[in-house]
């Protein structure tokens, strides 16, 4: 297939399965936030990565639903512009799942996945206690790339403070084999990192 889009464009569907099915395996961001009256929410988002090592920005992309509406994650942050950034580990991946549920706003997913929370310094945002990887964060900018569903909303948030467990870092490396994350391909698929090469870069 070759198509160019200005001529022949795809449906938001199409196009969704097409970029998650090609722009994988992804990263998964657990993304807690909170609201002005304290209420949190918890959810992951695959459309993540890091943004800037100094300062030190994450991204992330929620997307507009199918009826156009804006996930909780953004109207917390419109509210309280703070979140605390989980990394997605297999250890913890049926509540991680569980969280992607769509419930009524001021639900707790925490309550919902059975996760104990925790304070995170530098943030009134709490992290999930049993995480291994946790990074607190100052909301930096919103870019909303538009109103029609699916439409993705760019979050740059800049990291305050970090929790990492000490078993998996020894000041220089992270321990990828106790961390354990996991990766989003498409539909209900997920990757583990089990198989793994080197390359040595070029000088």
């Amino acid at each position: 297939m070759n198509t160019l889009l200005t001529e022949s464009p795809l449906s938001a569907g199409s196009l969704y399965r097409l970029l998650s099915g090609c722009v994988c395996p992804r990263p998964i961001a657990w993304v807690a936030t909170q609201d002005k009256q304290g209420n949190a929410n918890l959810a992951p988002f695959s459309f993540f990565n890091v943004a800037s090592i100094d300062p030190p920005i994450l991204a992330f992309s929620p997307l507009l639903d199918g009826s156009a509406q804006p996930k909780d994650t953004l109207r917390n942050l419109a509210e309280v512009q703070e979140c605390v950034v989980h990394v997605g580990t297999e250890g913890l991946v049926d509540a991680l799942n569980t969280t992607s549920a769509s419930l009524p706003r001021h639900e707790d997913e925490f309550t919902l996945a059975g996760l104990e929370k925790a304070t995170m310094p530098g943030v009134s945002v709490p992290r999930i206690a049993a995480a291994p990887v946790a990074f607190g964060c100052t909301l930096l900018e919103v870019k909303r790339f538009g109103d029609r569903p699916l439409a993705g909303s760019l979050v740059l948030a800049q990291i305050v403070s970090i929790h990492i467990d000490d078993t998996l870092w020894d000041g220089r490396h992270v321990n990828m084999a106790a961390l354990q994350p996991i990766g989003r391909l498409a539909g209900s698929d997920y990757v583990r990192i089990t198989d793994r090469f080197a390359i040595e870069r070029p000088a």
